[in-house]
């Protein structure tokens, strides 16, 4: 055993002890790195109280999946339990890498995180789609529909989110695992052609391989004597006009503006320093979320008694089960960005501000005691991330 000096604990790590002299030294052994990640864990607020589940994964605690063409990790109900709705898939392709031609059980939404890559889908009416997306766009791929995924010239790197918290991105239907499992005979009497010209597919699923970058798309692209799919399988959320307020920005994205999405919704949110997402809810499913960059605290009410605060920063996952209260704060110096995503066709959530003042005021007064000053501040207008001159502490 190393004997550690006796002022190893004040030195070196931060303690699990309130500022009102709750808790106690930890003198290891411990993971000091993942303490400092997680403060309010470490030392939760006083109101922090009950079982609530874990809430939080990162991608960083995940298993990579390495191809010559990049790279996926996903966080499904096998990583993080509680989150039954939506399941993710963190992929980088490289510039050519290919996502190969596949299908799901399950409906794919897409956010772009950087760089540019090439899909194309074709519908059950023999419509195609072909298209370019870069960062901040989106991607929809109903179920059951085929499509592919290519990294342009700067390579790709996006979040797919699927409307099944058990799903995995390795139990996907592709085209090469199906070959690789039909006889050649029946190969060869389905397209017409000779056995030989089956002499060289792949004996397994390739998933993920290397290609060399497309051309220009107006160049590759391919016409169908059915015609294109008449409503767009992409949209440009981070072009779309946000609505904004003192605390930073929302976009919303749902069937009402990106008309295919009928399985996800999503808002892609700002929080600039000092500001907060406001205490709400949502009424119509779980919230799943994505941390893309900044770092932030999230405090979930449970109803009867319960409540804990859980820290994220880039890269992590998030989860809010349906209808808890819940708010999210900046906690660092720059604007935090994520992603709120739900199983629905329409964005929704409850303003407790907006809330309490569409209520009769003398009912919100009985229920919280509340005076004048807290009655004269709410606002019947509904901001979805707030920001206030006197910042809470804890």
């Amino acid at each position: 055993m190393v004997r550690r000096p006796e002022n190893y604990p004040y030195i070196y790590a931060p303690q699990p002890i309130r500022k009102d002299g709750a808790g106690g030294v930890d003198l290891g052994p411990r993971d000091v790195m993942r303490d400092l990640e997680n403060p309010d864990m470490l030392v939760p607020p006083s109101t922090d109280a009950g079982t609530i589940p874990n809430l939080k994964f990162s991608f960083s605690d995940t298993n990579m999946v390495l191809d010559h063409g990049g790279w996926s990790r996903q966080i499904t109900a096998r990583e993080l339990p509680v989150a039954t709705t939506l399941a993710g898939v963190n992929m980088y392709l490289t510039p050519g890498g290919v996502r190969e031609l596949h299908w799901h059980k399950q409906a794919e939404w897409a956010f772009v995180l950087w760089g540019r890559a090439r899909i194309t889908v074709v519908d059950q009416n023999g419509r195609n789609f072909i298209a370019d997306v870069g960062m901040g766009d989106l991607w929809y791929f109903p179920p059951g529909i085929p499509h592919s995924i290519q990294g342009l010239e700067e390579g790709c790197e996006f979040l797919l989110v699927f409307d099944d918290g058990n799903f995995s991105d390795l139990d996907t239907f592709t085209i090469s695992d199906w070959f690789a499992h039909t006889p050649k005979d029946v190969l060869a009497a389905n397209f017409g052609v000779p056995k030989r010209a089956f002499a060289h597919i792949p004996k397994k699923q390739r998933y993920i391989f290397q290609s060399k970058v497309p051309g220009p798309l107006e160049r590759e692209k391919v016409s169908s004597p059915y015609g294109t799919v008449p409503i767009s399988f992409t949209h440009r959320l981070l072009a779309q006009k946000p609505i904004v307020t003192p605390g930073g920005t929302v976009r919303i994205t749902d069937s009402t503006n990106f008309l295919i999405s009928l399985r996800i919704a999503a808002a892609l949110v700002e929080v600039k320093p000092g500001g907060m997402r406001e205490m709400h809810w949502h009424p119509n499913n779980d919230e799943w979320q994505y941390y893309i960059a900044g770092t932030a605290r999230m405090t979930v009410f449970a109803a009867n008694g319960t409540a804990r605060t859980f820290d994220y920063r880039a890269g992590d996952v998030g989860y809010v089960p349906f209808a808890f209260g819940h708010y999210i704060q900046n906690t660092g110096d720059q604007s935090l960005w994520f992603l709120e995503m739900f199983k629905s066709d329409r964005f929704a959530d409850v303003s407790l501000n907006q809330w309490m003042a569409l209520t009769p005021w003398d009912l919100v007064e009985d229920n919280l005691h509340a005076g004048p000053e807290l009655m004269n501040a709410l606002r019947k207008e509904k901001w979805p991330v707030v920001k206030y001159k006197h910042r809470s502490k804890r």
